[in-house]
């Protein structure tokens, strides 16, 4: 694993701390990535990193909040999942006000990081909830957006098609904070959500989880994250004005957001253009990378 590990930064941004880093010239046109669902900035691993970086762009990633160094927000309790996700399954609205925030609040937290970093206007790159998080900012705060990527996400609209059982388990199994528990975990989440034989992964994977154990793990943020997702809805009919320029990314054995709900965005979205990876699960695992920096760089020189 690459060990090349820039400096950690804080910065303030809508009213909490978000940890970041860079890779890249600061001159170069920004590039923002965010990760998904209890997911740290390091699962963008250093490697990939420094390739978008050697394409021309100034690579900025972060830690969402409630993960990793970012600001855990304790004091907002941990919401019943369980009973918000029976309730969206039936059909029945989740309001907003009845989570501690929404994916509109953790967009706002990315464009005040682009504030106190003094950048004007980015090209957004969203993993799985990430994904969803760059749709939000793209449509709340498009002025900011030079293009959106959405990898493995989703518009979020009922009816699409629901994760594996295996995948849906993971989803709703909560996180251990016992180190050695957390890791055997981690191994066993990675080896589903990649869907495939994936042996020079899982070989990291112990080595990844420690590293995340040590940043920093946060069962009740995994928590309030995931009810963020569930209350904020879809937005499969906001994304039909969007005219951001707009790449979608998706594997074709993804087990927990299958690749029809990647095409819903694609379809949602005006002038999208899709790129399947054959293959990819639920992970960006190395074999990945190239075809997935080409498809964003040349997304970028496009623009």
């Amino acid at each position: 694993m690459n060990r090349n590990i820039p400096v950690t930064h804080r910065a303030q941004a809508n009213g909490i701390e978000l940890a970041y880093d860079s890779f890249g010239n600061p001159a170069d046109p920004a590039l923002l990535l965010i990760m998904g669902l209890g997911t740290q900035m390091i699962a963008w691993d250093e490697a990939f990193c420094e390739q978008l970086a050697g394409r021309g762009l100034r690579v900025i990633r972060f830690d969402n909040r409630d993960i990793g160094q970012s600001t855990w927000l304790t004091a907002a309790g941990v919401p019943d999942v369980g009973k918000l996700l029976m309730q969206a399954l039936a059909g029945q609205p989740v309001p907003a006000g009845s989570v501690p925030y929404t994916l509109a609040d953790m967009a706002a937290d990315a464009v005040g990081l682009l504030d106190a970093l003094g950048v004007a206007r980015a090209h957004i790159v969203g993993a799985s909830m990430g994904g969803a998080i760059g749709q939000e900012i793209a449509l709340r705060h498009g002025e900011r957006v030079h293009t959106l990527v959405s990898i493995m996400s989703t518009t979020g609209e009922p009816g699409l098609p629901p994760p594996t059982p295996d995948a849906l388990a993971i989803l709703m199994t909560p996180t251990p904070t016992d180190r050695s528990a957390y890791v055997e975990r981690f191994r066993r989440v990675m080896k589903v959500l990649r869907a495939g034989d994936h042996a020079d992964e899982e070989a990291l994977d112990a080595q990844r989880a420690e590293r995340a154990f040590e940043r920093g793990v946060n069962p009740a943020g995994y928590a309030r994250q995931l009810a963020a997702i569930i209350a904020s809805g879809g937005r499969r009919e906001r994304l039909r004005a969007l005219r951001t320029p707009t790449l979608v990314i998706h594997g074709d054995r993804d087990p927990l957001v299958p690749i029809d709900c990647g095409t819903d965005v694609a379809r949602s979205v005006p002038a999208a253009r899709m790129v399947t990876i054959d293959g990819m699960g639920h992970a960006l695992p190395r074999r990945t990378w190239q075809p997935i920096v080409e498809a964003i760089a040349e997304h970028v020189r496009n623009a």
